[in-house]
């Protein structure tokens, strides 16, 4: 029997434009990848994904003869759509993918997945049919935002480096192209330094683990941690440049460091407190120890973003900068001796200099710092970049100010938050966000004026991991919003209040037998959590801010 076949109209994200042509493209064991200059890396993808779900070869072909899909990057695409954008045509004896630059036809590639039904999706053939259907049509198709991403913090729990894979095909198969990996917090260092081990050895890991949000009053009483070693990171790196993903990595300073601290006591602010005695964090929330603002503490952080830099190829570098308590700054003699020396006004210029240090530094090596919007604080750095989460106004602050931004507001697009007011929800934290809600997020504020609005890089959602544990638990807070999340980030949607959210949810009632292929174990639409919520007070419902980030 032949896979059931949707039809361009279900289509997540949903495409520029659509028009449906008569007949079917049939897939089976005589048909060709005919993969034109530029357009190798797909068609090995096309191979590994599609040979693998339907069993079919898939060979290489060679000119434009019939029963092929032709791949072919094409400077008037490229003009028309950009170098993402893609026009694919399914006729009865071809599909021709035409993208404008390589990762337009990767793009394109996943269309044509979705095309071919759930099955798709699957690492091997679940049905002896060996002939597969594509709906005749032609889409023409780009993004809204260079910059669409997803942020998962691995540091307050670990995932293995599989589980990072599969996160990277998760938002390939959504169109998102940038992996923001949270790498280093209070609770734990998870990138191997070679010139610091300690940063593993010991930051890796704390003794034990609040369970559920930080009003809890349970404890995971085992140790927890791990890290990624820096040919994992080359492997993570090289697999997301595959998928035309960019990994953008953080590492946390001045504030989220003492798992830092704790492997190397002498990061902190050591005429304040004994940092000898301080231990990776194994609570959530904000903690006061923060990094010294000395020169060690700048050489010892130039040499772990040399190594940094090293394995990440892309253009920005996250440096935290967020939630930085000062009250150790302010009984610090070292750290006011320092202010003076400066002429600053105070702790939070003090926190500015350090990052403007940073950025300084990065952009003599070609690099462009980002950090959470608390580096407006004290003055931004000229060349930074800022990622506003503390609501739209860091992001309308910088805008107007000609810096560049990535909108990810905590109200709207933090999925660590609850899906649902009821009692069913795992660990009922910060503001209810629904699927729709996610799905009528506009990133760009009323208030920009379109010059403005030109630094608005693009959007992304967050994924903080206090609350959760395991793999399971982040694909349920992450899944299906996250599906909604893709759509405002490449459609060219309506105004938030105009959005059609129940064709969505047509769609989105063929988008859960893929997301099902896949594996990924999303909160049901419109049921009670399968989730059971441990005997006391996991957590508590809260209209306000998330545990931290």
């Amino acid at each position: 029997m032949t896979p059931a076949v949707p039809t361009p109209a279900d289509l997540i994200p949903a495409p520029r434009t659509r028009r449906s042509g008569p007949g079917y493209f049939v897939l089976d064991e005589a048909t060709a990848v005919d993969a034109g200059p530029g357009t190798a890396d797909t068609a090995r993808w096309l191979r590994g994904t599609l040979g693998a779900a339907t069993g079919l070869p898939l060979d290489p072909g060679t000119g434009d003869g019939s029963r092929a899909v032709r791949l072919r990057i094409d400077t008037g695409v490229t003009d028309e759509l950009g170098p993402e954008g893609y026009r694919l045509q399914v006729d009865t004896d071809a599909v021709t993918l035409r993208g404008g630059g390589p990762a337009g036809v990767f793009w394109g590639a996943q269309t044509l997945r979705q095309l071919l039904g759930p099955e798709a999706f699957r690492r091997a053939p679940v049905t002896a049919d060996r002939r597969w259907t594509v709906p005749g049509t032609l889409i023409e198709d780009s993004p809204r935002f260079g910059w669409r991403g997803l942020m998962l913090d691995v540091a307050r729990h670990f995932l293995p480096k599989d589980d990072v894979l599969r996160y990277l095909d998760l938002l390939a198969a959504h169109k998102l192209n940038v992996f923001h990996f949270h790498l280093t917090d209070d609770q734990g260092w998870r990138i191997e330094i070679k010139r610091y081990p300690q940063l593993t050895e010991t930051g890796s890991w704390r003794t034990r683990t609040k369970y559920g949000h930080r009003a809890s009053p349970l404890w995971e009483e085992k140790p927890h941690g791990g890290y990624y070693t820096q040919d994992d990171i080359r492997e993570i790196v090289a697999y997301a440049a595959r998928l035309h993903i960019t990994v953008v990595p953080e590492i946390d300073i001045p504030g989220h460091s003492q798992a830092a601290i704790a492997a190397y006591p002498e990061l902190g602010n050591t005429d304040v407190i004994d940092t000898s005695a301080l231990s990776v964090w194994d609570d959530w929330g904000i903690t006061e120890n923060v990094l010294a603002p000395t020169d060690t503490v700048l050489r010892f952080y130039e040499g772990v973003f040399e190594e940094v830099l090293d394995l990440f190829p892309g253009t920005f570098v996250h440096v935290g900068g967020d939630e930085c308590l000062k009250d150790q700054w302010r009984r610090s003699p070292i750290a006011q001796a320092r202010i003076k020396e400066l002429g600053l006004a105070d702790e939070d210029a003090l926190q500015s200099w350090f990052i403007r240090h940073f950025d300084s530094w990065l952009a003599a090596r070609g690099r462009r710092l980002i950090g959470w919007d608390e580096i407006l604080e004290g003055g931004l750095a000229p060349g930074a970049a800022v990622s506003s989460w503390r609501g739209y106004a860091g992001g309308v602050t910088a805008a107007q100010a000609g810096h560049d931004v990535v909108m990810c507001p905590e109200q709207q697009v933090y999925l660590d938050h609850r899906q649902h007011a009821g009692p069913d929800e795992p660990v009922p934290i910060g503001y209810v966000r629904t699927l729709e809600d996610v799905y009528r997020f506009e990133p760009v504020p009323p208030q920009l004026t379109a010059d403005q609005a030109r630094h608005v890089l693009g959007v992304q959602a967050n994924v903080w991991t206090e609350v959760m544990e395991n793999r399971a638990r982040v694909d349920y807070q992450a899944f299906p919003r996250l599906a909604a999340f893709a759509e405002v980030a490449w459609s060219a949607l309506p105004a938030a209040g105009e959005r059609d959210f129940t064709d969505f949810e047509r769609r989105m009632s063929v988008h859960y037998g893929t997301l099902e292929a896949l594996g990924v174990g999303y909160r049901p639409p419109g049921g009670p959590s399968p989730w059971q919520r441990r005997p006391g007070v996991l957590g508590r419902p809260i209209d306000g801010a998330p545990p931290n980030v």
